[in-house]
């Protein structure tokens, strides 16, 4: 029997040393100008691993489950992003990023076994539900979410429209587990709403950065300038809650309001394919060739309008450049609370039979040098969440496990210091207390509506630049 799996093992071993060459491992070590030496002692530590399976395990194991199984391990060991897609998760997530599919609309990464949400997609099932950012997913309905890969626990999630699901949810403060049954819809994420809010105030809200976030967005922008009375004397720009999503809608987004090439963001990582700078730029934020540039259509003013950005614990990746970027320009007056802290940058890469592994390669900074990873973006005005009122748990990157440490920034601490003495100078603004006595769900829009009455945070928004105004960019 030993010598069948030593054979065995010499076998696989022989077999991942050709898959190694097949994946151009010598290309890899070109670029990187030096060798890297496959490392035989712990593949074959692996195939000894995998022989032992295949005799002694007590069930039979396919191969091809067990190498699936190990790429899993080798992805979600590096950090909470990584991860293999199959053919299904690869298509689920290529469909996810026009804007619909089918599930309960939550975003989600894994914490210690567990599924924890990251943010609830407006108007979800989830959202609608009460599930928040924060609640750690235990069950998905008599199944024991432990164990589970994320990705397995999201092909448990989604399914098809109008099928039940039952969450059993862990939430701090509350004694005991909360139990909802959602009912799966096809999800539509309607990526931008906008509205006049009254003559001269303008608002955007951003829910998801997908391909034509920024068209569409230039188009909400448009209307609202031609529908207002008069100069506008306001905008605000509302990013809570919005997970992120593809990185050239948040350079669209940031370059509608940047003068033109302005640096928007740069990344940093081990291969020149990873060293970015991306500007406000129409070759940095269209996609394919010969598509007309939608910003032009925007009036000029849009660069100059006072603005505000609106960001919680649940604006994260594509969120946080664009809030980074407006405020290193000095273009925006950031409001909200301390962002997610999602600074890293995953890469797709397509593998054979329609699968593909979602590799972090790079992370972010903003024009400044501000590392966003395991930080996120402070803002200028803090304002109260009321988490600690409602024994809420505040999520964030830094406390999901394996997360990838904050980089050394090129921001000097004098130059921190100077900018947090001249938003102190700049900014003076008390907000109002938070109301003790507004419900959570009074805060959110009512179906069919695109603001709430009952909104804090965009009402503070409103009031500081009807007090104040915002600076103009210089």
């Amino acid at each position: 029997m030993r010598s069948k799996i030593n054979q065995l093992g010499l076998l696989i071993c022989g077999v991942l040393i050709g898959v190694a060459i097949s994946l151009n491992y010598s290309a890899i070590a070109q670029r990187e100008a030096g060798s890297l030496p496959l490392p035989i002692e712990e593949l074959r530590a692996f195939t000894e691993v995998f022989g032992r399976i295949k005799s002694d395990y007590v069930e039979n194991v396919e191969d091809k489950k067990l190498i699936t199984e190990a790429i899993n391990g080798m992805l979600t060991g590096l950090d909470p992003h990584s991860a293999y897609l199959d053919q299904e998760a690869f298509k689920e997530m290529q469909v996810g990023t026009q804007g619909e599919f089918g599930g309960l609309g939550i975003e989600v990464g894994m914490e210690d076994g567990f599924v924890r949400v990251v943010s609830p997609i407006d108007d979800s099932p989830a959202a609608r539900a009460g599930v928040k950012a924060g609640d750690l997913i235990v069950k998905l309905d008599d199944t024991a979410v432990k164990g589970m890969t994320l990705n397995d626990a999201v092909k448990r999630m989604r399914g098809k429209p109008n099928t039940p699901i039952t969450l059993t949810i862990v939430r701090k403060g509350e004694a005991k587990p909360i139990v909802v049954t959602l009912t799966r819809a096809v999800i539509k994420i309607q990526s931008v709403k906008s509205k006049l809010l009254e003559p001269g105030y303008a608002y955007v809200r951003v829910t998801q950065f997908q391909e034509h976030t920024g068209d569409t967005m230039a188009r909400a922008i448009e209307r609202m300038f031609k529908e207002n009375q008069g100069a506008m004397r306001g905008l605000i720009l509302d990013l809570r809650n919005d997970p992120g999503g593809l990185l050239n809608g948040a350079v669209a987004v940031s370059a509608a309001f940047l003068p033109k090439d302005a640096l928007v963001v740069y990344t940093d990582g081990r291969s020149e394919d990873a060293k970015m700078k991306l500007n406000a730029a129409p070759e940095h934020y269209l996609r394919g060739r010969n598509k007309e540039d939608f910003l032009k259509r925007l009036p000029a003013e849009v660069k100059s309008v006072p603005m505000v950005v609106l960001v919680n614990g649940g604006s994260a990746s594509a969120s946080e450049i664009v809030a980074g970027a407006l405020q290193d320009h000095n273009r925006a007056v950031i409001m909200g609370q301390q962002t997610f802290g999602k600074g890293s940058v995953q890469t797709i890469l397509p593998l054979g039979n329609s699968t593909a592994i979602k590799l972090t390669t790079a992370r972010y900074f903003t024009p400044k040098g501000r590392s966003i990873q395991a930080k996120g973006i402070t803002p200028d005005i803090p304002l109260d969440d009321g988490a600690s009122d409602r024994g809420a748990l505040k999520l964030r990157e830094a406390d999901l496990t394996k997360h990838l440490g904050e980089a050394t920034a090129t921001e000097k601490p004098e130059d921190k210091a100077a900018a947090a003495a001249a938003a102190a100078a700049k900014y003076k603004f008390t907000p109002a207390p938070r109301p003790k006595d507004v419900d959570d769900k009074l805060q959110r829009p009512e179906p069919g509506e695109v603001v709430s009455p009952n909104d804090y945070e965009l009402n503070q928004a409103i009031a500081f630049l009807k007090s104040r105004g915002v600076a103009k960019t210089n």
